[in-house]
């Protein structure tokens, strides 16, 4: 089984800063600060932007942390209220309905999400998109933990409760638009395939070695011949459950 991880800004579809704007007002409304104006979301999970803007405004980390929920609130309404209007509506990239059909046509595949949006954040994006977030058989969201490289060590457990057996990491392969999500995998040996269709170029992203790289994701032959080069050198399963 291969298991086809997504990462949703900046891959699956462009929302024009609805996430960032949505996050800023939520700051505001709970510390009273959105923080650093420059500071780049991009790559990182929705309580580790949250925790790091603060922590940079001089707030401790456990006075953030005792306020996340209240935060997360705040922007899953504001989030709600900036997709909605249609100037900041989400879209998909070109390629990825195609793309999708493609692989849910096949019977060795599972596609999951692997993104630092809250689950319920990427619910959100996704549906205002067009996409419907139930396409994904599961997910590892910034709701499961703050830090990016933890996520693909809990996908994996829940691939393998999906397909009802340990599922080998050099089967599984992110697909993202950041160097984060190049990365993020590495430690528990799952593979990379980026896409140029976010804030990093084609040669930044090049230079971060991931195993295949493209433009975008609209030819659909060529990104599954690449999905299926890179899963295809180990066996299936290491061990079925018991």
């Amino acid at each position: 089984m291969r298991v086809i991880l997504f990462d949703i800004d900046g891959t699956l579809l462009w929302s024009d800063g609805a996430g960032r704007r949505a996050m800023e007002g939520a700051l505001v409304k709970t510390f009273g600060t959105a923080g650093d104006s420059a500071y780049r979301y991009d790559g990182k999970t929705d309580p580790q932007i949250a925790r790091e803007l603060m922590v940079g405004e001089g707030f401790s980390e456990e006075h953030v942390d005792s306020h996340l929920t209240q935060l997360l609130d705040s922007y899953l309404a504001r989030l709600r209220e900036a997709v909605s209007e249609e100037a900041s509506r989400p879209h998909l990239f070109a390629g990825v309905p195609e793309l999708m059909d493609a692989l849910e046509a096949r019977s060795d595949v599972l596609m999951g999400l692997l993104t630092g949006n809250i689950h319920d954040g990427a619910r959100v994006k996704l549906s205002a998109a067009g996409l419907n977030p139930d396409r994904f058989a599961f997910g590892a969201f910034g709701s499961d933990h703050h830090h990016r490289p933890e996520l693909p060590a809990i996908a994996r457990q829940r691939a393998s409760s999906i397909a009802q057996r340990e599922i080998r990491a050099s089967r599984m392969l992110i697909i993202g638009d950041t160097p984060a999500d190049v990365y993020c995998g590495q430690g528990i040996g799952a593979r990379a395939m980026a896409v140029a269709t976010g804030r990093y170029s084609r040669a930044e992203l090049a230079a971060c070695a991931p195993a295949s790289v493209f433009e975008d994701l609209s030819d659909t032959e060529a990104v599954l011949a690449a999905i299926d080069r890179v899963t295809s050198d180990d066996p299936d399963t290491v061990a079925s459950h018991a």
